[in-house]
């Protein structure tokens, strides 16, 4: 398996710490309204790197984080916090146990959306505001060793004394007085820990208040997987701020390595841009759901391209994403379930290689189209393999069943077939007609004609 890692900037060979086994975080979503399909594609991303090693033999533990409390506007230090601004938009208290309601409502409804996706549940789902006792203890680790100062809104990590910082990504030079204009920071780059609030929030050694967005992840990766761990992955948009902050605050506490790996998908874009909510350019998945489209279309439509490649979202990419997985059901339910066939190995193997070599998902999609149109593969070759293949995708083919055509259907599709023995071109074109004004189309194949819902 290789991958590439932003921390190395290059593709690497990937060595597990403990052979056999993966340990994997990835940063999950902030509860304060609907996931966009742009912030899902993270998700799809990571289900795919779990299914591949799965597939590959390995034993993953995998943990997703939900933020619930601490993720301010900026994504930095500077602005309301995202979990306030939801609860004024829907007229609730400013109140903890409020935070929590609207939490388990987004909560919900995200566990919703991964559901219809096929994305499978990670082993764990920590969220944030449950590991305060921990996210306070790293912080005291931190000040410990003479890593924090405080000033009038919070406790910030000192990154003067981190040397290293902004090593993910090769960023140590970028011009960080964008983020935020404190001026009691020492440095615009310096982050915090912890953020004061009087009237919202948790006590601590320091003053009530709330976790800084980056420590929470730190700590709830570090109870879950240990103080090293195998990969950690999010979106692109986390590797200047968020990810270079987790590293510097997690590997100058322990002294050790945080994560080998850092691998970060590319965004989703509308019209070139980037898909946000703060542009007002966005979709849910409900969107797609209410135009008629399966979820698992999105699905299909984001393998199509490589992770690490942007990928420009319209209705009409997404109609040609269903018309090929509809095409794609159609061949698996016209194969025989008479008999179990096994896979085809050069297929697998072929299947396999591309995804080994950083999660080529559109190559692999390749491998897929190729196996179902193999003249040298049997029909019990074919269903097996693309179950197989199925396991990494999760394009559904193990749900996908064959429905009973109404009996008035399959007494017109016997009469086209005698018009046509008879060669009764005309009438069997008629009865053929007949069969789609009922919503069914019949398709003649090598062994027979076949009738399936339009």
């Amino acid at each position: 398996m290789h991958l590439y890692n932003a921390l190395t900037r290059q593709k690497e060979e990937f060595k597990p710490i403990t052979p056999g086994i993966v340990s994997m975080y990835h940063c999950g979503p902030t509860v304060y309204d609907k996931a966009h399909i742009g912030n899902l594609r993270s998700f799809v991303f990571a289900d795919i790197l779990r299914r591949v090693f799965e597939y590959d033999g390995f034993k993953v533990k995998q943990v997703m984080n939900i933020t619930d409390v601490g993720h301010l506007a900026s994504d930095a230090d500077e602005g309301e916090d995202k979990m306030t601004a939801g609860l004024k938009r829907e007229g609730l208290e400013l109140s903890l146990s409020n935070m929590r309601s609207l939490a388990d409502k987004y909560i919900r409804l995200f566990e919703e959306d991964t559901a219809a996706l096929n994305i499978e549940k990670p082993h764990a789902l920590p969220r944030a505001s449950d590991f305060i006792p921990e996210q306070v203890a790293l912080i005291k680790r931190l000040e410990g060793k003479g890593l924090t100062y405080v000033i009038s809104d919070g406790v910030y990590f000192d990154t003067e004394k981190y040397p290293v910082y902004g090593k993910l990504g090769g960023i140590a030079d970028v011009d960080y007085s964008r983020i935020g204009v404190n001026t009691e920071k020492k440095n615009p780059r310096d982050f915090a820990l912890w953020k004061f609030n009087e009237r919202l929030g948790w006590e601590s050694p320091w003053g009530k208040g709330f976790p800084g967005w980056h420590i929470e992840c730190s700590a709830m990766s570090m109870k879950h997987l240990g103080e090293t761990f195998d990969i950690h992955t999010g979106g692109v948009d986390h590797i200047t701020v968020h990810h270079n902050n987790e590293i510097a605050q997690s590997e100058a506490a322990t002294g050790k390595p945080f994560a080998k790996y850092w691998l970060h998908n590319e965004h989703v874009l509308v019209n070139g841009e980037k898909m946000s909510k703060s542009k007002g350019n966005f979709f849910t998945l409900e969107d797609i759901i209410s135009r008629g489209f399966s979820p698992l279309a999105y699905r299909y439509f984001l393998l199509q391209a490589h992770y690490r490649t942007q990928i420009n979202f319209t209705w009409e990419a997404l109609e040609a994403s269903q018309n090929a997985l509809n095409k794609l059901y159609d061949i698996f339910l016209s194969l025989p379930i008479s008999s179990i066939g096994e896979e085809s190995s050069v297929t697998r193997t072929h299947f396999l290689e591309a995804l080994e070599e950083d999660l080529n998902t559109p190559l692999a999609l390749a491998e897929l189209w190729d196996v179902v149109r193999d003249r040298a593969l049997s029909d019990e070759e074919k269903r097996a393999t693309i179950l197989d293949f199925d396991r990494v995708l999760g394009l559904g083919f193990v749900e996908q069943k064959r429905e009973p055509v109404p009996n008035e259907v399959e007494i017109l599709a016997k009469e086209r077939e005698n018009a046509r023995a008879q060669g009764d071109f005309t009438k069997a074109d008629e009865i053929r007609g007949e069969v789609e004004k009922l919503g069914y189309i019949v398709e003649d194949t090598p062994t027979g004609p076949r009738v399936r819902k339009a």
